[in-house]
């Protein structure tokens, strides 16, 4: 039997039962899936928690465990990530330090740190695909499907029920998990062009001090150096921000001071290379390995030299 053949079907049986011909008969039907799906999707939830809930008990793992030290830190800044610094955030073990890294997600560009939620998103949870990612499409479809992830432009297009989830969710994380925001995830559609030209003024202008732009979670912060300008506020705002130790630096092309370690004004405010020593040369070239292998600081333009 096609479709056709098996709504018809259904409807002439709702006309012997109800009395509903036609088209309302038609929308009754729409309504159950509508409602069935809707009570599928709630106790789809209430499943994947509950099952976490089992497994991180089996594991012996707290649902919080909070040190008293670090409740005592002052949180960090609000910051900017682009997709691959959040891809670290996957409470794996970092090989480096051979500790737990934070466990980060980001909805509809807003990142929490769920790590106190680790047995639902860290390794070996229930929701641990979406550690480290945009997830906001998924999360809206109940979705497990990979498709939906890191997709937050199809934060957009989701339905009016789709859209009231996404809105769920992020009530769920922010006043009842109580998950830290720690900044906006920033699409790369978003970020200027590597390859743009960035002038003597618009290098100052971007000093951590300026405007916010919409989406961004942290005003920019431009920093000069050989070719290059990096944006500071994709995770050193505590560094080169306003009141931070390498605020003289914010806002200027600092090559010169970089290679020779130095705070100096005669340093800081003079962009002439052309004398440094083949050592000098390669603590800059560090610095700059630093900026964009470690701490992935995204490449906004070529500075004006």
């Amino acid at each position: 039997m096609d479709d056709g053949g098996f709504l018809q079907s259904i409807s002439q049986t709702l006309e012997s039962y109800t009395g509903i011909e036609g088209i309302l008969g038609y929308l009754v039907i729409a309504s159950c899936v509508f409602l069935g799906h809707w009570v599928m999707n709630k106790l789809t939830e209430r499943h994947l928690e509950e099952e976490g809930r089992k497994e991180a008990s089996k594991k012996g793992i707290a649902h919080k465990q909070l040190d008293s030290d670090n409740a005592d830190e002052e949180p960090d800044p609000p910051r900017n990530f682009t997709a691959e610094q959040l891809k670290y955030f996957d409470g794996k073990v970092d090989e480096k330090t051979d500790e737990n890294k934070p466990v980060y997600l980001s909805v509809n560009g807003t990142v929490f740190d769920v790590s106190d939620g680790r047995d639902f998103y860290g390794p070996g949870g229930p929701y641990e695909l979406f550690a480290g990612h945009e997830c906001g499409v998924a999360l809206a479809k109940f979705s497990f499907d990979t498709t939906h992830l890191d997709d937050m432009a199809g934060c957009e297009n989701l339905n009016f029920g789709e859209k009231e989830e996404l809105d769920n969710w992020i009530q769920k994380f922010t006043y009842h998990r109580l998950y830290p925001v720690k900044g906006r995830l920033i699409p790369q559609d978003m970020l200027p062009d590597p390859n743009r030209i960035v002038t003597k003024s618009e290098l100052e202008a971007n000093n951590g001090e300026g405007e916010i732009p919409k989406g961004y979670a942290a005003a920019p912060i431009y920093v000069g150096a050989g070719e290059k300008c990096y944006d500071m506020s994709f995770g050193g705002v505590q560094f080169y921000g306003p009141g931070c130790g390498y605020n003289r630096f914010a806002g200027k092309d600092v090559s010169r001071a970089l290679a020779k370690m130095s705070f100096e004004p005669g340093d800081t405010e003079n962009t002439d290379v052309s004398d440094l020593s083949e050592k000098e040369l390669k603590i800059l070239a560090d610095w700059i390995k630093t900026f964009e292998d470690r701490k992935q600081y995204p490449c906004v333009g070529r500075v004006e030299k």
